[in-house]
């Protein structure tokens, strides 16, 4: 990946060159529905997403090039680049809408599923308040605090570097075309032609208890899931995701279903017949170890959340010293003020009356989501500006535990009035970042929030489509090994807790959630007190606690992927930051597509 610029410096609007084209938007929102399913897909398997910026912007130029040189067109300028990529990131981002989450956890608990049309209604909804709300906020976050936001400015370094060097892109494309082709390749042929076997090994551990008297004497490593599993995917997202967060799920993986989970089953609390010896047993341990997993996610998130809170103050307060003369740019395209109050109060409304119609959320409660949405988007946007990672799962616990106890036993409300928040959060961070890169970039704000709307409308219609295909029923398709959907077990556990109190928690995980609580709140606290040289070696509590909703076999070749990035930035550092990103990208979005392509074979034939 570029390296990241610690200073960056603002050049004047470009006011020249063409931006908001008839073709940078078409190309954005044609790219936006292809990788829109690449992140409903992984997702749906290990909760995580990939901001798709880069790619998009390596695609679209690669494909003008061709046209450039066949076709004679125009050439495809930087910023026509810039607004594409703005429209396909938002596109893609839609998952933090709910569609692998909320939407889902709903779905399993009442069995109720919207249609497409009014599922693509609520998702575009929830995204309107986020892109107002980062509107709102680019003067603040990007021109007074100069908040790094690291993916934004990642962006818009490739992106200057692709049109600096003339086959710098078409080389990265060349990566990222070939290493999507392999793993879909691989995908297809394990679903269609010859499963690939996972590879397991003969070690077992013996079980004591009430499990004797059943026959099953020994857990196989292979029972518990500690195998290696052929998915590309996986190893492509373990590279972006760096060493630490690979080695956070090892270690997870390791106590969860490596130490926890074998002493789970010698003290009898999952029932034997649910066991075989030949068989994967993620299904029936993960309802147990969810809880303590969910736990140990949730206080890390809130804690880390509280956390920022100090650092958004003091960034407000320090802002105020700054002459607005010093920090506000000659800017012909900003978006003018009544603008932005037009857009607020439609955002409002519509936000409103989608939670009253197709929720039946009552009228105080709704208005209320939407205004927490907006001053949590603000905190989600300027922790994503800090540190690149946006508390999207955070926000949403905080929502429902508001309303949890302000409508305790209400499934609905809980659920789809905290989707408001999170998918706020979650598209506010999306917009700040391409904002991030339109500034250093020169382009019109104006026209890349257009360019996102376009996104978003895109990635409304796509991804709940793709959903709805991916999963017509929730209730039996759901925290399977085929879907973990590790973001659904974690919502879904909240709202248990607040439905059905103490009696929707299986025996003896009660005194294990109230340890992984505690761990959670001290590894963030230790995080944050201790310097960054020391730090970076704790392991990330959240990551930590999703190695115990996801298979053991994802957890290794996440951390193998991870292991392999960590091993080419370091012993091929020049090539790494050149194509590693483009690489890792092929691998996600190959094995992402040729899946969703799968599954709408097996629909169609």
């Amino acid at each position: 990946m570029p390296s990241l610029s610690p200073t960056p410096t603002f050049p004047p609007p470009d006011t020249t060159n063409p931006q908001l084209t008839i073709r940078a938007i078409a190309t954005g929102m044609v790219l936006g529905a292809l990788l829109t399913p690449c992140n409903i897909y992984s997702g749906l398997k290990i909760g995580w997403t990939f901001n798709m910026s880069i790619t998009a912007a390596l695609l679209s130029y690669a494909f003008w090039k061709i046209f450039e040189t066949t076709a004679h067109t125009e050439r495809w300028g930087l910023l026509e680049n810039n607004i594409n990529q703005t429209t396909a990131s938002s596109a893609a981002s839609i998952i933090s809408s709910g569609l692998v989450a909320p939407i889902p956890a709903l779905a399993m608990l009442t069995g109720e599923q919207l249609p497409w049309s009014l599922l693509s209604v609520w998702v575009f909804s929830v995204s309107l308040i986020g892109i107002v709300v980062a509107v709102g906020l680019r003067q603040q976050m990007l021109i007074r605090d100069e908040l790094p936001f690291p993916a934004g400015v990642a962006t818009a370094e490739t992106v200057r570097e692709i049109y600096g060097k003339g086959g710098e892109a078409l080389a990265r494309v060349k990566v990222l075309l070939t290493a999507g082709g392999i793993a879909g390749i691989i995908k297809i042929f394990n679903e269609a032609i010859l499963t690939i076997p996972k590879i397991a090994t003969g070690l077992a551990i013996p079980l004591k208890g009430p499990l004797n008297k059943t026959g099953l004497s020994t857990v196989s490593f292979s029972n518990l899931g500690f195998v290696l599993d052929p998915s590309l995917l996986m190893v492509g997202f373990g590279a972006i995701i760096g060493l630490r967060a690979g080695l956070s799920l090892l270690i997870g993986a390791i106590l969860a279903w490596g130490i926890i989970g074998p002493w789970v089953l010698t003290q009898g609390w999952i029932p034997a017949e649910t066991l075989t010896s030949d068989g994967y047993w993620f299904g029936p341990m993960v309802g147990w170890l969810l809880w303590p997993g969910v736990t140990l996610m949730v206080m890390a998130s809130l804690t880390s959340f509280a956390c920022s809170w100090g650092s958004m103050v003091t960034g407000a307060i320090l802002s105020r010293k700054i002459p607005t003369s010093l920090v506000t740019p000659n800017d012909p395209h900003a978006i003018p003020r009544q603008w932005f109050v037009i857009g607020l109060c439609v955002s409002l409304v519509f936000g409103v009356l989608t939670q009253i119609t197709l929720f039946n959320i009552s009228i105080g409660i709704s208005i209320l989501a939407v205004l927490l949405s907006f001053v949590l988007a603000i905190v989600a946007g300027r922790v994503s500006g800090e540190t690149g990672i946006t508390p999207i799962g955070a926000m949403g616990k905080v929502t429902q535990l508001t309303f949890g106890f302000l409508i305790p036993g209400n499934v609905t409300t809980n659920l789809m009035a905290a989707n408001v928040t999170g998918g706020a959060a979650g598209q506010c961070a999306d917009l700040l970042h391409d904002l991030k890169t339109g500034l250093l970039l020169g382009a019109s704000p104006r026209f890349q929030t257009l360019a996102q709307i376009f996104g978003v409308l895109t990635g409304s219609l796509v991804g709940s489509a793709v959903y709805l295909v991916l999963i017509p029923d929730p209730q039996s398709m759901l925290l399977t090994i085929e879907w973990p959907a590790p973001a659904v077990a974690t919502w879904k556990a909240v709202a248990e807790v607040f439905q059905l109190g103490s009696e929707s928690i299986p025996q003896g995980s009660l005194l294990a959630m109230g340890i992984a609580g505690l761990l959670g709140v001290g590894m963030v606290v230790l995080d944050q007190s201790l310097p960054p040289s020391i730090s970076r070696w704790i392991p990330s509590a959240s990551t930590m606690g999703l190695a115990f909703v996801i298979p053991a076999w994802n957890s290794l070749s996440l951390f193998l992927g991870a292991l392999l990035g960590a091993f080419l930035m370091r012993y091929a550092k020049t090539w790494a930051e050149r194509f590693l990103i483009a690489l890792a990208a092929g691998l996600v979005a190959g094995e992402s597509l040729a899946g969703v392509a799968s599954v709408l074979v097996k629909i169609l034939f």
